[in-house]
């Protein structure tokens, strides 16, 4: 694996953590604000903490000179946030209504990534191939994901139908991703669709939320102060959009979206393994296990199969 390749692959690790210690927080806010604008300001202070280093970059390079520039780039731009934040907005809304709607953690946790699967099905009608290491790894984080967050028995229910209409949406924005990444600025394209994404969250909120009326804005902003809705709107809005997504749009670049998917998968572990260290939650066998097969097959997905094909042919 090229140098490249391990930086931006540490960098989906690292969102995966953001995401999944953010879990909670995400779960309680909707529940305090209303899911619709929960998403849509989060969404939108996540483009806010992005515009002053936007502004910090172009002011180090002569704009003239910089690919944005250039109409095509810009187009890109446009065309890529504007995809990208409306699949993520749709995507993130459907989450969202789901934990408001009752869905458990564990269950919302495993369903939602079950875009493992979907993503390289999807990747085959687009002409990207996988390895055996990659399918293997797939299998297994599904496992794992099953053991690690599903306790009891397994039914679906109306919010579980949101989560999988979800994890087909979020399959849909990492393919998205791969596909305008490598074109335009990462942290430009991550200001761009989350100003698209809080702009398709708020649509709804204005009808549901508020209830056809902005005489209900100021009880809606009462309850920003209260200190669990607030923590939880500034954690998700400036970590989990803010920082994490975009850690997402640089760390996809030169990636398969099938081996994107696997590292981002430890959101999950993440989420379960922040409960057991931080509010000392037990960890049974059965969820260790299911870290365990999730670790092997990240490990497994790195494995650089083509280069030792090659290395054998010579």
């Amino acid at each position: 694996m090229k140098p490249l390749q391990k930086r931006n692959s540490l960098l989906l690790v690292l969102a995966a953590f953001i995401w999944g210690i953010a879990f909670v927080a995400q779960s309680e806010g909707g529940k305090s604000i209303g899911p619709y604008t929960f998403n849509g300001i989060r969404f939108l202070l996540g483009a806010a903490v992005l515009c002053p280093v936007i502004f910090l970059m172009n002011k180090k390079k002569n704009a003239t000179s910089s690919n944005e520039a250039n109409p095509a780039n810009r187009h890109a731009l446009l065309m890529g946030g504007l995809s990208c934040g409306f699949i993520l907005g749709i995507a993130s809304t459907l989450q969202q209504l789901a934990l408001f709607y009752g869905s458990t953690a564990g269950k919302a946790g495993f369903l939602t990534t079950c875009y493992i699967i979907i993503v390289p099905l999807l990747g085959l009608f687009l002409g990207k191939k996988c390895g055996w290491n990659i399918w293997i790894g797939t299998v297994l984080t599904l496992i794992g994901l099953y053991l690690l967050c599903m306790n009891g028995s397994f039914t679906l229910e109306f919010p579980d139908l949101l989560l999988l209409l979800c994890a087909l949406g979020f399959s849909l924005h990492i393919l998205c991703v791969d596909h305008f990444s490598p074109m335009v600025d990462g942290i430009k394209l991550s200001c761009t669709q989350f100003l698209v994404a809080g702009i398709v969250s708020l649509i709804p909120a204005f009808f549901v939320d508020l209830q056809h009326s902005f005489a209900n804005v100021p009880a809606m902003l009462a309850q920003f102060a209260e200190p669990t809705a607030l923590i939880a709107l500034l954690y998700t809005g400036i970590l989990s959009s803010g920082v994490a997504y975009t850690l997402q749009v640089i760390g996809q670049k030169g990636l398969n979206p099938t081996v994107a998917s696997l590292l981002m998968s430890l959101e999950s572990v993440f989420s379960v393994l922040g409960g057991w260290v931080l509010l000392h939650e037990h960890l049974s066998g059965r969820e260790l296990l299911g870290c365990l097969l999730i670790f092997v097959a990240v490990v497994l997905a790195q494995i650089p199969v083509q280069s030792l094909r090659k290395r054998r042919a010579d």
